[in-house]
């Protein structure tokens, strides 16, 4: 789901480490007619427990990418989770001057790394950073998204429910009625415009793997989104 403010896209985020998911995504794209309208966005991490990354591995990780998505063209590839960034980000300032990617980014799912992140995002020429958000997860509203508002870095997110969090958390509770002020029909649509209502947020990604889910979730990227103010009153709700 990529925010009004950026305009809507059809985003497919995936990775080497996600399994087959890469090669899946293909077939169903081609099988579809899509793969010239998504917009691909992978990540590459060779770098195990915080160590070192073998360049060579690193290179080939990335042309399986590039086989697996059938492009010469990569839209996004970001380095997970901070890993060995001066080796696998110079690799990807290459691919990117070479015009085989088109953006190039960072993930951290760690609040432990945000430090690092926003040192990265400072001296780094970055286009996208990848992070973990959610009406009760909001530690990036602190430095990492001014930070990327500041310096004009898009942002996707990661984890908007929490993984299951979220939806345990409000079990049984029904939305409030002031949910239909910014046109969320339901609780998975509350926590996605939540994210996306944020402006320096482009993208949040909700996995799933239920057409159902999928329908619901897409809802949340029409219609209007709270203001800064409703998104307080969200959080105040969220959170009693």
């Amino acid at each position: 789901l990529t925010s009004p403010v950026h305009g809507r896209g059809p985003v497919l985020d995936t990775a080497p480490s996600y399994r087959p998911s890469e090669e899946v995504a293909r077939r169903l794209a081609q099988a579809l007619g899509l793969t010239r309208s998504l917009f691909w966005a992978t990540k590459v991490n060779v770098a195990r427990g915080g160590g070192a990354a073998d360049p060579a591995a690193a290179r080939a990780q990335l042309e399986e990418s590039f086989r697996r998505a059938g492009t010469e063209t990569l839209d996004l590839v970001q380095v997970h989770n901070l890993g060995d960034v001066p080796v696998q980000l110079g690799i990807l300032k290459a691919l990117k001057a070479d015009k085989r990617v088109r953006y190039i980014g960072v993930t951290s799912t760690s609040k432990e790394q945000y430090g690092e992140l926003a040192r990265v995002m400072r001296e780094e020429p970055l286009d996208f950073i990848g992070v973990d958000y959610a009406v009760d997860n909001r530690s990036v509203e602190e430095t990492i998204l001014p930070l990327a508002a500041e310096r004009g870095i898009a942002v996707m997110v990661y984890l908007p429910f929490g993984r299951t969090r979220l939806f345990k958390r409000v079990d049984g509770m029904p939305l409030p009625d002031w949910a239909a002020e910014f046109e969320a029909a339901s609780w998975a649509q509350f926590f996605l415009k939540f994210i996306l209502g944020h402006p320096a947020v482009t993208c949040a990604i909700p996995a799933t793997s239920k057409p159902k889910h999928l329908l619901d979730n897409m809802q949340a990227g029409h219609g209007r989104l709270p203001d800064a103010a409703t998104r307080v009153r969200m959080a105040q709700f969220v959170k009693q």
